[in-house]
């Protein structure tokens, strides 16, 4: 199996700062984890080889080529988690327009899933950005490494702003996910051997406890454990349904 994505599935500072992906909730590996990959392993009863091909800051234009290289490593199941970077952006006007995302994420899953006959394909929704502005932002850790790192100023900037233009902003972002959302959703569906998470991510509420303390960004190894829990609830390879 490979996973395809971005700093999410590289579990990107959920030790501590830099990526570890052996606590990916996809195709991690740590003892404690039970990640996707060790439950279909427990589950099949057989050695399952994990590749990792997601990348630190990638977007949707990257996934073409995350999808060639699971194609290079002869994956046969393919796990997606993308899009946060295509809302996490300086600016508002930024943010990757809907039907470039659309057009994108169409070719990259259809790319996989017809390149071989029995090829799967799973799609994790995106977590609520506005959530994660909401856990931390009341903590002045969080606020100061936001800022200073310049982490997903579309969402985060002015954390503590509670005057109209911001909130909308915030807002304007969040439905911008949320059509994203929806986007995954649509794709998936075209496919046969593709398999939406009917937008568990998207609606599971997160808490701090899920929340790296390097950034009150990105999931913790607690939080990549739910995400493991929450998508395989959907789950349905290596199943013939």
């Amino acid at each position: 199996m490979a996973a395809a994505g971005d700093s999410i599935t590289v579990a990107y500072n959920a030790a501590s700062y830099g990526s570890y992906p052996q606590y990916s909730w996809s195709t991690g590996t740590a003892t404690t984890l039970n990640s996707l990959l060790q439950r279909l392993q427990a589950a099949s009863g057989t050695n399952i080889t994990g590749v990792n091909v997601a990348a630190l800051g990638a977007n949707s234009s990257n996934l073409a080529g995350q999808v060639s290289s699971a194609i290079a490593a002869h994956a046969d199941y393919l796990t997606v988690e993308i899009g946060a970077n295509d809302a996490c952006t300086p600016t508002v006007a930024a943010m990757t327009p809907v039907a470039d995302y659309q057009a994108r994420i169409k070719a990259a899953l259809a790319q996989f899933h017809n390149f071989k006959a029995g090829n799967r394909v799973f799609v994790a929704s995106i977590p609520s950005l506005y959530r994660m502005w909401a856990i931390s932002k009341d903590k002045f850790a969080a606020r100061l490494v936001w800022a200073s790192a310049g982490i997903c100023q579309s969402m985060l900037a002015n954390p503590s702003s509670t005057n109209a233009t911001d909130e909308n902003r915030r807002l304007a972002v969040q439905a911008r996910v949320d059509a994203y959302n929806a986007a995954l959703r649509a794709e998936c569906s075209l496919l046969p051997r593709c398999t939406f998470d009917d937008n568990a991510v998207a609606n599971y509420v997160f808490t701090s406890t899920h929340i790296s303390t390097a950034d009150y960004f990105h999931p913790s190894i607690e939080g990549q454990r739910v995400l493991a829990t929450v998508t395989w609830a959907y789950n349905r390879y290596p199943s013939t349904g």
